[in-house]
């Protein structure tokens, strides 16, 4: 379970890949013609292990990958599919691009922020549940649309959000997960 914590603290834990995260990378950079090529699906490997892409790590794949700290830190600050910092276990998505905008996305995110007593891209007090906003998720016939973890969610309106919050309070795995 995630717990709420400040920036400062989750600056100051110390995060490593495990072996088995780096066997993954090792075995996926062997896919591509060269390394550099991997980056985006390793750092997928890297926030699955942490929930998020710490600071750490970033070095690490760096070095594994053969390129710049820099390199790996641009990418995971420029694409809004790496979290920066810990989110809930279920982390909802919310589209805030156009199409959704005009749909009333961002009615949505303020009030599932209200719902859950949260600020944006902040962890619930259970650890369970985030609200962050993410860009377009290319469902804009469906708009409102959201996605929790990974899975996708249309033509969502207050009230369903709020159903969809209310079970994800208690789950233990993403009862929206479709195999």
């Amino acid at each position: 379970m995630i717990e709420k914590m400040d920036k400062l603290e989750i600056r100051s834990q110390e995060y490593k890949l495990s072996e088995a995260t780096r066997q993954e990378i090792v075995e996926l950079v062997k896919k591509y013609p060269s390394s550099r090529s991997a980056i985006l699906p390793a750092l997928h490997i890297v926030q699955a292990q942490f929930g998020f892409v710490p600071v750490e790590p970033m070095a690490e794949l760096a070095e594994m990958l053969g390129i710049l700290k820099g390199d790996v830190e641009q990418v995971v600050t420029f694409y809004r599919m790496y979290n920066q910092n810990p989110v809930g276990k279920f982390h909802v998505k919310i589209c805030d691009s156009i199409s959704c905008y005009l749909r009333g996305s961002d009615e949505l995110i303020q009030h599932g922020l209200q719902r859950l007593g949260t600020r944006l891209n902040e962890v619930s007090g259970d650890g369970q549940v985030s609200i962050s906003k993410i860009e377009c998720l290319a469902a804009c016939g469906a708009a409102p649309c959201l996605q929790v973890n990974d899975e996708y969610m249309y033509n969502v309106q207050p009230e369903q959000l709020d159903e969809i919050l209310d079970t994800l309070k208690t789950a233990k795995e993403n009862p929206y997960y479709i195999p």
